[in-house]
């Protein structure tokens, strides 16, 4: 791997893999909204940023999202569902990546192995789903994964050797979770993102548009 574009650098993860990629000898453009004024709830803000971009990337990289959006927490109940909090919820979590997708034929070379991955959840899997609550955190990256799952099919027709896929990088100490990973396991940032580049790396081809865990292992959609 020669370049990356990490998408979400200001924020844990994202910085941990920045970091991670650089270390091992990657040149990597790192954009967020408070660094470079990358607002992937803003569309011209991403055709404008990403629009000046010139690939090819061996990997793009999304590792932006949000569990509490302007103040507002998951759901413990339907009955707690709002509109506009759950726009914000789509808004950041599925079409922010579906914004940078839009770019990746461009960005993404078509001679040899490339990746885009996203960050996504295991709450977001339906299949998964057994406890409830944390509605519109859940089907925002329930759609995300569809987004991931049907840009995969049209970037293997232009591109035969990506691979598109979700992440879920269990549960890492950072701001986004620390008020909710309660008595769960957690890794450090730096962790997660040597977990996540370990996934990357073994991936192929045949697997793109699947949803996979920190481990490797596939998790049901």
């Amino acid at each position: 791997m020669e370049r990356a574009l990490v998408i979400g650098a200001s924020g844990g993860i994202g910085q941990a893999v920045e970091a991670a990629l650089s270390a091992r000898g990657v040149s990597v453009d790192a954009f967020s909204r408070s660094r470079d004024g990358l607002d992937l709830t803003d569309e011209s803000s991403v055709a404008r940023v990403l629009g000046a971009l010139d690939g090819a990337y061996d990997l793009i990289f999304v590792a932006s999202g949000g569990l509490e959006i302007d103040g507002a927490s998951p759901e413990k109940t339907i009955r707690a569902i709002r509109a506009t909090a759950m726009m914000d919820q789509f808004a950041l979590n599925a079409v922010g990546p579906a914004l940078v997708l839009r770019e990746a034929a461009r960005l993404l070379p078509r001679d040899r192995r490339c990746v885009f991955a996203a960050l996504s959840a295991r709450v977001g899997s339906i299949g998964d789903n057994r406890l409830g609550g944390w509605i519109s955190y859940r089907v925002a990256k329930a759609a995300l994964n569809q987004v991931i799952r049907t840009a995969s099919i049209e970037l293997s027709r232009s591109h035969r050797d990506s691979i598109c896929v979700a992440l879920h990088p269990g549960t890492v100490r950072t701001g986004l979770t620390q008020v909710y990973a309660g008595g769960h396991p957690s890794v450090s940032a730096e962790v997660a993102a040597e977990n996540l580049l370990s996934v990357i790396e073994k991936l192929a081809a045949a697997q793109t548009g699947r949803f996979f865990d920190w481990a490797g292992k596939p998790v049901d959609w």
